[in-house]
């Protein structure tokens, strides 16, 4: 296990793989980890992340952010090819299991701890084992599976009631279960708090019994790559902060649509967005 940087408590701690995305300009960093992290950091706390890479991938756009990686022989590799439906989705490569041992104790108890598998790397126990006052899941990587030949699909999700009962938040889209809304339905009541991303139609959420949408702003999009990803940080942020999950959703919806005016981790918020979405949400 190589620590990259000396460890200090954090704010917003992250688990699961970086991506590494397979693109018509190259090799790009990616995944759940990342996109969150670097909206986290983008928010004022301090962030750590726990992951697993192989040597040579390209993770500078985290220079500044500890990361404790996990050796692995391949990075986790997907490839996105955009179809009428949405995407088709292949995992080329996957890095190592991640463990509770290998989160360091000093990050065990942050104040915010996101979980966040995009290919099985996480046992959905883990979730039990880790004490931050709001345990943020993004369940996607334990609900997709891959055929021999990396095809990715949609697929149960082993032993979720475990997880769901003692998440503070679950977010997830529509792709992750097939579009299953009686799935969601069932889910929601598993779970304190569970947040639906419907892309451009915004987001739903479920809290109390409640069901209530959220409609982004009109942009032009770019690429939607991360807006997922980008919403999930900033709502497990603001719902820490304010303890209203109303007004997270309103905030972390405008941030995400404004993060798909520019591609890839260029949509991570800037300062100027952050300030307009609090505006927004204030009024």
């Amino acid at each position: 296990m190589l620590e990259l940087v000396p460890l200090q408590p954090v704010d917003y701690l992250v688990v699961g793989h970086v991506a590494v995305d397979v693109t018509a300009h190259g090799l790009q960093l990616g995944g759940t980890v990342s996109y969150a992290a670097l909206t986290a950091r983008a928010l004022g706390l301090r962030v750590g992340i726990v992951t697993s890479f192989a040597e040579g991938a390209p993770i500078q756009a985290l220079d500044g952010i500890p990361i404790v990686n996990v050796p692995a022989e391949h990075s986790t590799t997907f490839e996105n090819i955009k179809i009428e439906t949405g995407r088709r989705q292949t995992l080329h490569h996957q890095a190592a299991p991640i463990l509770l041992d290998h989160i360091p104790q000093v990050w065990r108890n942050a104040p915010i701890i996101h979980l966040a598998p995009i290919a099985q790397e996480l046992d959905s126990s883990l979730a039990e084992k880790l004490s931050g006052s709001l345990l943020g899941i993004t369940p996607q990587g334990w609900m997709r599976a891959w055929d021999e030949n990396g095809r990715v699909a949609a697929c149960a999700w082993e032993n979720s009631e475990q997880a769901l009962g003692q998440a503070g938040a679950v977010v997830f889209s529509v792709e992750d279960v097939d579009r299953n809304f009686e799935l969601v339905e069932e889910m929601s009541h598993c779970t304190r708090i569970l947040c639906l991303t419907e892309g451009a139609a915004g987001a739903v959420l479920h809290w109390n019994g409640d069901r209530r949408r959220f409609r982004p702003p009109l942009v032009d999009e770019v690429d939607a790559t991360g807006a997922g990803d980008i919403f999930a940080a900033a709502f497990f942020t603001r719902l820490y902060s304010t303890r209203d999950p109303w007004e997270a959703a309103r905030f972390a919806t405008n941030l995400a649509a404004h993060s798909v005016t520019r591609a890839g981790l260029n949509g991570i918020p800037t300062a100027k967005e952050i300030e307009e979405s609090l505006m927004e949400v204030l009024l």
